[in-house]
């Protein structure tokens, strides 16, 4: 058995397990997550990733452990947004509290299936196509200016294909039923609202990685690498989320990191063929990039707006 065969076993069989003991001991039906259990899941997901990158480091060496912390770290960073996002698709369909687990786990689930095949088809045509990463270079660049300028995407879950043809397919409901994806009512099967988040986060979830997929090439063209980091990441923020949607505000150059390390890693795609860039600069530039960030926003906190008119407060003794 080669070390790369015996490398994707140990990860399935290491990653099957976890999301067992997650759904197990992690998941109880009907209650809701808060955010001390969000906290310890988070720790749980990040410690696993690094016993396995300390894995790699004994099989494969070196290199590739830190081409697998950067591009996990990498990953996690950029991955930010999707915390926004999974915020306004669970708004949009109203999603319950207690619920909310539960959406994200399936919803990631299928997130990983289509980001498996993106990779795959991404590292094949970098490979194949070398001047491909220029052009992934400039994008991020793109990316980068975009996101300096305030110009996110916006997301309509009404209008995802996915949910369109889910009702054309067969009636929804507006009932949850305890968790449930369908419901018999009055003898016709209802797809439930919980089935249509579900159905609408993997998809949703690909449009954003279509920028981080790109930056983690930048890294490392080995599937192994990219896929894995991916799954650690993703895992992780899935845990992260009801906690760090209230500590995003608290943290909030965070953003400027990310414009920062697009930028870095599309300018390291454009001097791919001039400059080499070791690795281990590039974990230290993202991994600074995030301390500082984290660190200006404890000195310089957000300014809380007034909530008392001034006018008033003048009028009043």
């Amino acid at each position: 058995m080669t070390t790369e065969v015996f490398g994707w076993i140990a990860f399935a069989v290491l990653f099957v397990a976890m999301i067992t003991l997650d759904l197990v001991v992690g998941h109880k039906k009907g209650k809701e997550i808060d955010i001390k259990d969000s906290l310890k899941w988070t720790g749980f997901w990040i410690s696993i990733a690094l016993i396995f990158g300390i894995g790699i480091y004994f099989f494969k060496g070196q290199t590739k452990a830190l081409e697998f912390l950067a591009g996990y770290l990498l990953e996690y960073s950029l991955s930010v947004d999707n915390l926004f996002v999974f915020l306004m698709i669970f708004t949009y369909f109203s999603v319950p509290p207690v619920h909310q687990h539960t959406a994200l786990f399936w919803g990631i689930m299928g997130a990983l299936v289509m980001r498996g095949i993106f990779i795959a088809v991404g590292v094949v045509l970098v490979t194949k196509f070398s001047w491909l990463i220029y052009v992934f270079g400039v994008f991020l660049i793109y990316t980068a200016i975009k996101m300096a300028k305030g110009h996110g995407e916006e997301i309509h879950p009404e209008k995802n294909p996915i949910l369109r043809l889910l009702h054309k397919m067969m009636p929804v409901t507006t009932d949850y039923g305890d968790g449930k994806f369908f419901l018999h009512i009055d003898g016709v099967r209802h797809a439930t609202p919980l089935l249509a988040v579900i159905l609408v986060i993997g998809p949703t979830d690909l449009m954003f990685a279509l920028d981080s997929i790109p930056a983690i090439l930048a890294v490392t063209t080995d599937p192994f690498i990219v896929y894995t980091s991916n799954v650690f990441a993703l895992m992780g923020l899935r845990s992260l989320f009801f906690a760090l949607a209230g500590l995003m505000s608290i943290f909030h150059y965070i953003r400027h990191a990310l414009v920062v390390i697009l930028m870095f890693v599309g300018i390291k795609m454009l001097l791919q063929g001039f400059f080499h860039i070791p690795i281990g600069w590039s974990l230290g530039f993202i991994a600074g990039a995030l301390t500082i960030a984290v660190i200006a926003s404890i000195l310089r906190p957000h300014k809380m707006e007034m909530a008392v008119n001034p006018e008033d407060v003048k009028d009043n003794p």
